[in-house]
């Protein structure tokens, strides 16, 4: 199973469109495909959910995070690096059960020129530190919000190519 984590709590962000984008795809190709958006997060979860606790609210989210051998993170570009959230997150879930020696693709988005390059990177190293097994290519997606029609779709040709690739790879991955 895929599940799919939309790496910010930001209301209607473009990276849950573009989670989206991507759930609507591998499951169009076959895929048991689930999407995760980090503002399903319970709003207690640093009281709640880090250091060995863990609430009712955030249960089905870890039994999900358990059962899923493959995830596919979608980025957004914060400050330089990749949102806090994220890392909390990953911080809350089971360790090493959740995510060690599972497979990830990861694929970076801004509204800026860089498309999240030095955020992935660094997401990189907790992936290595969790033993996360990464799919090679990785997907820069700068100025979003020129990339998504109103529909929520990419359609700029050259970045549905190399989507279209990187899908294919980690289906085969």
């Amino acid at each position: 199973m895929i599940t799919i984590i939309s790496g910010t709590n930001r209301p209607n962000s473009a990276t849950l469109k573009l989670a989206k984008y991507y759930q609507s795809q591998l499951s169009a190709k076959g895929q048991d495909c689930h999407l995760l958006s980090l503002t399903d997060l319970p709003a207690s979860l640093i009281a709640t959910d880090l250091y060995g606790k863990r609430s009712e609210e955030f249960k089905p989210i870890q039994e999900l995070i358990s059962a899923t051998s493959k995830f596919l993170f979608v980025i957004p570009e914060y400050n330089g690096s990749f949102p806090g959230i994220l890392k909390t997150f990953v911080d809350a879930c089971d360790f090493p059960d959740s995510f060690y020696e599972k497979k990830a693709a990861l694929v970076g988005l801004s509204s800026g020129r860089y498309g999240n390059i030095r955020g992935v990177e660094h997401f990189t190293g907790v992936c290595g530190y969790m033993h996360i097994h990464l799919l090679p290519l990785r997907i820069y997606i700068p100025f979003v919000r020129q990339e998504l029609n109103e529909e929520g779709n990419l359609f700029q040709p050259e970045t549905l190519k190399f989507t279209d690739e990187q899908i294919e790879k980690f289906i085969a991955f």
